[in-house]
């Protein structure tokens, strides 16, 4: 999620810049396979297998709960949502482009490309292949090259998977089976984007193997150099240094953290708080911290809303969040610019606007933040602690900052006023 988080931000500051734009995700919902090597099971079959389930309705298990969460995080969604197997024809027809063009070879186990016939394979990673052919040995099988990578893969048993196709049937001669991970992605994004198109994203992950794949396939293919014009990685989120995996720890869904008491946005802020390219270590007291801040904002956002005193000129903050934001997307400056308004001397008014503005990159839903309800009863011990805060009388504020902690709430001390919180 930090990624499509990433992916979010990067759109919001296109549109922020008044970009017009076709924005596309791809489902791979089949042909995935356990290994990055054209190894192991298909990622969905083996779940369906685990859970009793048809192929069809592990996908779109899972796709819902996907796009739910997407919206939890306030993620806009894409133009086009494109299913690897609603687009198995595409597919085939860039596997006869390359075979035509004889990039290819067939054997027992499907049709691969030869990577050993483009002199600058693995541009986008830096690869050096004479190392990596020199390196660690590898069962390769029948591959003539260690980078090279599946484009079709042949069913070792036709008729007992659940998602194979016929390729005879879309005009190729070739055996029953199902597409490579990587030609999925090339067909799908070209479709909808062109034989050329600007920004390509994903996680850090996917630079040596699929990203790299994906170049050398497609500019093959369509001539077209470069494919895509510029493409953009998120860093790993990590747990103690490590990334996050089930191994490893650390790893939750957005429903968990719910479950924890954290709101989907808590997540989204801590995303904020660290640039796109650097690794963000993931723990539950990070999370909180982000929580903490994020209700204070919350509150502040609040109180402004209820205020029309308006004072200063907002064109310097508004110039300053415009430059960070375009500086790579330099987000956690830009989220510091907004702290600094709020921070300032400004009016009501003019804080409240910025903040809404600069809201548009930032996607924290400040224009939809309700009042809570605060009782009556509450807000008399609030105003009679504040008197005492006056007089300076620090044990009896204490004691009635614990009293109303007692019945459920909690209020804070900031350089902008309290906030009162309701405690979960």
């Amino acid at each position: 999620m930090r990624t499509y988080v990433f992916n979010d931000l990067l759109k919001r500051v296109l549109m922020y810049n008044n970009y017009k734009l076709k924005h596309v995700i791809n489902v791979t919902d089949v042909g995935h396979l356990t290994s990055d090597e054209d190894t192991g099971d298909d990622k969905v079959e083996k779940a369906a297998k685990e859970e009793g389930r048809t192929a069809k309705e592990i996908t779109d298990y899972y796709f819902g709960i996907f796009k739910e969460d997407l919206k939890k995080l306030n993620i806009i969604p894409p133009d086009f949502w494109p299913k690897a197997t609603g687009n198995i024809q595409e597919q085939i027809d860039l596997i006869k482009i390359l075979e035509k063009k004889g990039f290819t070879y067939r054997t027992s186990d499907g049709i691969y490309f030869d990577t050993s016939k483009l002199s600058d394979y693995g541009k986008l990673a830096k690869l050096n292949i004479k190392n990596l052919e020199e390196g660690k040995r590898i069962d390769i099988k029948e591959k003539k090259n260690k980078t090279d990578f599946a484009l079709w893969k042949f069913s070792e048993n036709p008729g007992i998977r659940q998602q194979e196709w016929d390729p005879k049937k879309y005009g190729l001669n070739s055996g029953i089976g199902f597409p490579g991970w990587h030609i999925e992605c090339s067909a799908m994004s070209s479709k909808y984007l062109g034989e050329q198109f600007d920004i390509h994203t994903g996680g850090e992950d996917h630079v040596p193997v699929h990203h790299t794949n994906e170049i050398a396939q497609s500019e093959t293919a369509f001539g077209k150099k470069p494919w895509v014009k510029y493409w953009l990685h998120s860093a790993f989120l990590t747990f103690n240094g490590k990334k996050v995996s089930k191994s490893t720890g650390g790893l939750y869904t957005i429903s968990e953290l719910e479950e924890k008491g954290f709101d989907a946005l808590n997540f989204r802020y801590l995303c904020l708080t660290t640039h796109y390219r650097k690794r963000l270590n993931f723990s539950l007291e990070g999370l909180e911290s982000a929580k903490k801040s994020y209700d204070k904002l919350r509150n502040i956002i609040l109180d402004l809303r209820n205020k029309n005193d308006s004072k200063g000129s907002d064109e310097k903050y508004r110039k300053e969040f415009l430059s960070y934001v375009n500086d790579d997307l330099n987000i956690p400056k830009g989220l510091a610019v907004l702290w600094k308004v709020l921070r300032s001397d400004f009016g009501s008014k003019e804080k409240y606007k910025l903040a809404l503005e600069f809201d548009k990159v930032l996607g924290l839903k400040l224009n939809e933040i309700k009042e809570e309800k605060i009782p009556k009863e509450i807000l008399d011990l609030i105003k009679k602690r504040e008197k005492y805060r006056e007089e300076q009388n620090w044990k009896k504020s204490d004691e009635l900052r614990e009293l109303i902690r007692k019945k459920g709430y909690e209020v804070k001390d900031t350089k902008e006023g309290f906030v009162i919180k309701i405690l979960m």
